[in-house]
């Protein structure tokens, strides 16, 4: 196995012949260029075989049983839990247990981890394995949010090469031990001066993941502007030189209609597709993408009605979530603005809506919609949720001086770990 610094990140420009972002373009020489983005619609990630090449992404406080649930209910794919912390889920701490139970309809299960503790990752590995908790496993090296990147997690790790190196192999091994594929996702790096994506995407196939998800962003992008494309395609080119197809390359990154991720898959040649903010408000999104991928002209473009049959089922299926229908909706408040996004529902009515209390009353106020208002198009897609302005990333000080971990370091690595999950 070739050694962490060996595999220190690249930061040389990604081909120009892949254009960043979704505007249309002509198609790249991708290792896969000229292949119908739909051929053979299945994803093989280790020893699972998906029916269709999309994944739900986590995201803090949306991606739980209730909203895995009802996007099941319009297509297929990989719908992963909440992120979850790996001390706390060593700790058993009572929301992380929450956090990554399956229903037994869910499957394959699919638990996302962070950590920053080559041991506590292995130790949390371990007890999935171990308990049957999992079916899949995924390490966050993408996330972004200040109060993971100052202690070093998240997006910020892999600027660290050895202890990148040694979160994934501790982390590989102990999947291994019950033959559960883990996997990783990351970003393109900390900002453009300290890429990381091509050295991590190397020392992460030589530890045997058995795929990769790249974010189309650096750290300090956040959630802004327009995702790199160009850097998806090159990782694919990375991985398909030193395995070919065995292990595959997801990408992720503004895709909000079933067309942008046929242009993905096109464009960068990759495997499959990570959903995050497009489907919040929109489950009928992985039908769309389903479809879309397979070759299929239908798409699910709801009326007001249908929307509201989604809504009316998302709050049931939360109050079922929290066994308790106060809790239930007053969790569905904040995706109220995301389902009727681009629909002419009064301000009025939107602000009732946002403020729900109970089933009974979610039924009154849905019944004042017109159900026939047809779908708005583009007035409906688009990004979701904060988009945010590029900030300078929260490190640790003195994180940048170095690509190892020095002594004093390791001695702060419990600190670094979170004690709550699902952010």
């Amino acid at each position: 196995m070739t050694s962490a610094p060996a595999l220190a990140a690249q930061t040389s420009a990604a081909p120009d012949a892949v254009p960043p972002g979704p505007p249309a373009v002509s198609a790249p020489a991708a290792p896969h260029a000229g292949r119908a983005p739909h051929a053979g619609r299945a994803l093989r990630i280790g020893n699972l075989e998906l029916s269709s090449p999309v994944v739900l992404a986590p995201m803090a406080g949306i991606t739980n049983t209730a909203f895995r649930r009802l996007c099941r209910e319009y297509g297929g794919g990989l719908y992963v839990t909440e992120m979850v912390t790996t001390r706390a889920l060593v700790e058993r701490n009572e929301k992380t247990m929450r956090i990554i139970h399956h229903e037994p309809y869910e499957t394959p299960r699919s638990v996302q981890l962070y950590g920053v503790d080559p041991v506590t990752v292995g130790q949390s590995v371990r007890l999935l394995v171990e308990e049957d908790r999992a079916d899949h496993i995924d390490l966050n090296f993408g996330c972004p949010v200040p109060k993971v990147t100052r202690k070093g997690g998240g997006s910020a790790l892999p600027w660290k090469t050895d202890l990148f190196a040694a979160i994934v192999e501790t982390a590989v091994r102990e999947a291994d031990r019950g033959g559960i594929p883990l996997t990783v996702k990351m970003r393109k790096g900390i900002d453009d001066d300290h890429l990381t994506f091509e050295g991590a995407a190397r020392t992460a196939v030589s530890a045997g993941v058995s795929a990769i998800t790249l974010h189309g962003r650096t750290c300090a992008q956040l959630y802004s502007g327009t995702a790199d494309w160009t850097a998806i395609a090159r990782m694919k080119e990375i991985v398909h030189g030193m395995v070919g197809d065995e292990i595959p390359v997801l990408g992720n990154g503004d895709i909000f209609a079933a067309e942008d991720a046929l242009a993905m898959m096109e464009r960068t040649g990759c495997d499959g597709v990570v959903i995050g903010r497009g489907c919040q408000g929109r489950p009928w999104l992985f039908g769309d993408l389903e479809n879309a991928l397979a070759g299929n002209l239908l798409r699910n473009q709801p009326d007001l009605g249908g929307v509201a049959d989604a809504v009316r089922r998302h709050g049931e299926y939360l109050a079922e979530h929290y066994e308790d229908e106060f809790m239930g909706v007053r969790d569905l408040r904040k995706h109220i603005a995301w389902y009727f996004k681009g629909y002419p529902v009064g301000g009025d009515l939107r602000s009732r809506l946002a403020k729900v209390s109970s089933l009974s009353e979610l039924d009154a106020l849905l019944s004042e919609l017109d159900r026939s208002q047809p779908y708005p198009g583009e007035a409906a897609e688009g990004t979701r949720g904060r988009t945010t302005r590029p900030k300078r990333p929260h490190l640790p000080e003195g994180w940048l001086d170095s690509r190892v971990m020095d002594a004093a370091w390791h001695e702060e690595l419990a600190e670094a770990e979170l004690d709550v999950s699902g952010g």
